[in-house]
């Protein structure tokens, strides 16, 4: 059986040499267009920014070693042009030399990836992206060509604020050189919720980057970029990663079905409309975990499962796809961003009921040296207690909270099941009650109607409307700062001021723990008030 495969990249290669392990009497052939084939794409912009030395690390593998050990037919600097389902046949065409041959196939397997989007505007053909190796060379020898040159300026502009854009940006700073991010939504970071954007928004500012939200560039000239708003800076690079687009021209002129936003329909064996021909990777739909609806995805970790996956559906093994929770980790000097699931923008736009939940723990215990704090947030649907979703920021520890809640959602468990998890604990690595812990028994409560939360966004119409807040912290914490129209009741006077607080009102803390305390205290005593999930210091980073 002879299977060729469409893009050496991801899921492409992890098909090919997958097969091979399955199959060894297979014939596999590879056709990748670039020079390069299974390269490490996620390393590019640290390579940029010499935190990646060495150039040569980012080649996993060549044509010849794929050879050696796998015995896969790679052929670089070969473009796939059309497919014939008819006859089972490619046309392929050098990239080089321009001749044009034909393949056959048994089975087709389409990886094309997806292509870095540049706006249709004046002076795009300026604009660098950051895809292959072809693009990272590029890229590093007009930075040289300026470094190199002392009249010119340092200046850069990142068109884009998502995980691709802000890794440039940084490793831009690393080298010394002057970055202006520019972004058309009001936040940085699409898939996190703004009160943990903006945190990210803040260790960028810290460093150096401007960021301008809400803008949008309409020009790219010589000497830098102009505005929508008629706004022009100077620039001396501009670096186009507003987001990529599935590159399904292929198969689409192949009468393959293709969405209307461009991604390759396929079923759980990842076929598509061909049954013989199967598609994998960025170009590809996949299936919402949540909705259970045809969704886009851009990562390293599902193309290859895909890549995979089909080379065992090739080789006759029953195995199928599972839905993606877009699990991702980005990291931004210093800080940690990751995210799983939907975030509270995606549950209620979809009209879930949800309660979300705001904690700050520290990585591992506060009494050991080095502890560092972090930002978690976890959105719940408030009928079932299926988690939906979570976010963390912080500087150590975020990515293997997310983790653990991304591997809970995968196994079926619910919010108040993520109390009862038995984590490693030492206290250079955790806390006896682990921040997910800690996640799940908030959670607990929630359920169980042991306390009622409001969220930072919902307070300012709550104390618009006469709603009264009652600030529990201590007077040396109200002084440095509080909520505006917030009266101080600290926490530990409040059994013999129970009058200053009416029922109903609202309840804050710094992070919400003694807020909680508080609400318990005074349900005892007859007064129902709200706790505002997350305390001041959520409400205080928006």
């Amino acid at each position: 059986m002879k299977t060729v495969i469409v893009g050496g990249v991801a899921g492409g290669m992890s098909a090919a040499t997958r097969l091979r392990r399955l199959d060894e009497s297979a014939e596999i052939v590879v056709f990748e267009r670039t020079g390069y084939v299974s390269f490490a794409n996620c390393g590019l912009p640290y390579y940029i920014g010499g935190v990646i030395e060495k150039r040569g690390a980012l080649l996993l593998q060549t044509p010849e070693s794929l050879a050696e050990r796998f015995a896969v037919d790679v052929r670089v600097h070969h473009e796939v042009v059309s497919i014939d389902r008819e006859a089972k046949t490619v046309t392929v065409r050098h990239t080089v030399t321009g001749e044009t041959t034909t393949e056959s196939y048994d089975a087709l397997v389409l990886s094309p990836g997806a292509a870095p989007f540049v706006p249709d505007i004046p002076g795009k053909e300026r604009a660098l992206a950051l895809r292959n190796i072809e693009d990272v060379d590029a890229l590093d020898a007009r930075l040289g060509h300026i470094e190199g040159d002392e009249e010119s300026e340092r200046v850069a502009v990142v068109m884009g604020a998502g995980f691709i854009g802000l890794e440039v940006a940084e490793n831009l700073v690393h080298r010394g050189w002057a970055v202006t991010v520019i972004e058309l939504a009001d936040q940085v970071l699409a898939p996190l919720d703004p009160e943990l954007a903006a945190l990210v928004q803040r260790r960028l500012e810290a460093n150096g980057v401007t960021v301008l939200l809400g803008e949008s560039v309409a020009e790219i000239s010589p000497s830098g970029v102009a505005l929508v708003d008629g706004t022009r800076l100077p620039a001396s690079l501009v670096i186009a990663a507003i987001g990529v687009r599935p590159e399904s021209a292929l198969a689409k002129d192949a009468g393959l079905a293709v969405s209307e936003r461009g991604g390759i329909i396929v079923d759980a064996q990842q076929r598509t409309s061909d049954p013989s021909i199967y598609a994998v990777g960025d170009a590809v739909l996949k299936v919402d975990a949540l909705s259970c609806a045809p969704t886009p995805n851009w990562l390293a970790n599902p193309a290859n499962r895909q890549g995979r996956l089909v080379a065992d559906v090739i080789a006759g093994r029953k195995v199928a796809f599972k839905p993606v929770l877009h699990t991702a980790i980005v990291g931004v000097f210093g800080l940690q961003a990751a995210t799983t699931g939907w975030n509270e923008k995606r549950a209620r736009a979809e009209g879930r009921k949800i309660r979300v939940i705001h904690t700050h723990p520290a990585d591992h215990a506060g009494y050991y040296p080095g502890a560092k704090g972090m930002t978690l947030k976890l959105v719940v649907d408030a009928e079932t207690d299926a988690i939906l979703g979570a976010q963390g920021v912080g500087e150590s520890g975020v990515d293997k909270r997310i983790d653990v809640i991304a591997t809970a959602m995968r196994g079926g468990l619910t919010a108040s099941d993520l109390a009862d998890l038995e984590l490693s604990y030492a206290p250079q690595f955790g806390s006896a009650k682990d921040p997910v812990n800690m996640l799940g028994m908030i959670a607990q409560n929630l359920s169980d109607g042991l306390v009622e939360t409001l969220q930072w966004h919902e307070l300012a119409d709550a104390v618009a409307a006469g709603t009264p807040l009652v600030d529990v912290r201590t007077p040396g914490e109200f002084a440095r700062g509080a909520i505006p129209g917030a009266v101080n009741v600290p926490l530990d006077e409040l059994r013999g001021r129970l009058d200053e607080v009416p029922d109903g009102a609202i309840v804050n803390c710094q992070i919400g723990l003694r807020g909680y305390f508080a609400a318990r205290l005074l349900e005892g005593y007859g007064k129902h008030v709200r706790n505002l999930d997350g305390g001041y210091r959520t409400w205080a980073r928006i």
